[in-house]
């Protein structure tokens, strides 16, 4: 098999499909490269949030705010139902500690223009039963949405087919043609195809394609683990987080609580779909390409889950899993092309934020690849930002 395409784009999960279809919906001819089948990394074993509060204040919250605007009007767009709902979200927290680094935290947020406030836990309790009555004070933030992610992915894709995008499933990727320093084309498990632009978005696998080309990317799976409830009836109102989850994304303070943190990274993260599944997790822990759940991990977040809400262990649990968040070391994601190979562009290393970024992060794909320009300070996504620092 041989055969040319203006762009392929490696990855089928979440971010893979939305450039696929952004790229498409502006008329290039795409091909999308996947080696297992759609969904198959992180989008495929995550949780439902578009949890705008977990988002570092500055260009991370602002992408996170755009997109949820995008996220309004995408159902309708892509004629396909991905279950988007806006219920608002909370981030508990459980000390004095804890809570002077929120304040700051929030205070930033709310100047970066997201609509977030600090309630004492009697408040807090009215928003949402069943909270530990020993929690000090919550977020709550009216914007935190959800949505399907697997629907998701399929809505991008069954609408960039309509556009002319040609899906290969189950097609490794096992090489990268260049010539005089330029993209020419990859090499897969089902034959050559041609193109002048190449985006690895292959998540915690872009540093996999990145060797192709002699690249070093600094992007490392970070594992996270999630426990699944037998459906209830509702519980959960509004997706919830706990402060330690922010400090174990950012580091921003390793003295919470070690017991629970630790190198596990355990900070709760609970949300309820539409069936009354319940997602308990999750753990952000560096173990290689490793997804297979813990005894201690899971019980680990079991054990937070039920300090904070202590109903929630009464409810059985029917599967647990793991998924691969594509890490980078300041929190962002990397967008854009390279240096070393012309025609090579990056769009990885969104670690659990895919899911919420994935409209804007098509949308700026989109413009930097076909307008080489785009509404956000590019250089601020660039893989330069890393060799800057040294």
């Amino acid at each position: 098999m041989s055969r040319k395409t203006d762009i392929v784009v490696i990855g089928g999960g979440v971010i893979g499909a939305s450039i696929t279809y952004y790229l498409s919906k502006r008329g290039k001819k795409v091909i999308l490269v996947e080696k297992k089948d759609f969904a198959f990394g992180s989008s495929g074993a995550c949780d439902q949030m578009i949890f705008l509060q977990t988002k570092n204040p500055g260009i991370h919250l602002e992408l996170a705010i755009e997109s949820k605007k995008m996220y309004k009007n995408l159902e309708k767009e892509l004629n396909h139902p991905i279950e988007f709902q806006t219920i608002g979200g909370m981030v508990l927290i459980e000390t004095e500690d804890q809570m002077r680094v929120m304040k700051e935290f929030v205070k930033r947020q709310k100047e970066t223009g997201l609509n977030v406030e600090i309630l004492d836990i009697k408040d807090g309790s009215k928003i949402q039963e069943g909270l530990s009555p020993d929690l000090v004070e919550t977020t709550y933030s009216p914007d935190d949405a959800h949505v399907n992610s697997l629907e998701l992915i399929k809505g991008y894709i069954k609408k960039a087919v309509t556009f002319g995008t040609e899906v290969l499933v189950n097609t490794e990727v096992i090489g990268i043609r260049t010539k005089n320093g330029k993209v020419k084309g990859v090499e897969t498990t089902k034959g050559t195809i041609g193109c002048e632009v190449l985006v690895n978005a292959a998540g915690s696998w872009a540093p996999v394609i990145g060797e192709m080309i002699g690249l070093d990317l600094p992007i490392r799976p970070r594992r996270g683990q999630i426990i699944l409830t037998e459906e209830v009836p509702p519980y959960i109102k509004h997706d919830i987080i706990s402060a330690n989850y922010i400090t174990a994304k950012y580091s921003l303070d390793r003295s919470f609580d070690n017991d629970v943190l630790g190198k596990l990274g355990v900070g709760l993260a609970i949300s309820q779909n539409h069936r009354g599944n319940i997602f308990i997790g999750a753990t952000r822990e560096f173990a290689g390409y490793n997804t297979e759940t813990t005894r201690e991990g899971i019980r680990r977040i079991l054990k937070h889950a039920g300090k904070l809400i202590p109903g929630i262990v009464n409810f059985n649990i029917i599967r647990t899993f793991a998924g691969l968040r594509p890490y980078t070391p300041d929190g962002l994601p990397i967008i854009g092309y390279v240096d070393e190979v012309e025609g090579f562009f990056i769009a990885a290393g969104h670690e659990g934020d895919g899911i919420c970024l994935s409209p804007v992060t098509g949308k700026i794909v989109s413009e930097l690849i076909i307008d080489g320009k785009t509404f956000i300070d590019a250089k601020l996504l660039n893989l330069n930002r890393f060799r800057h620092l040294t």
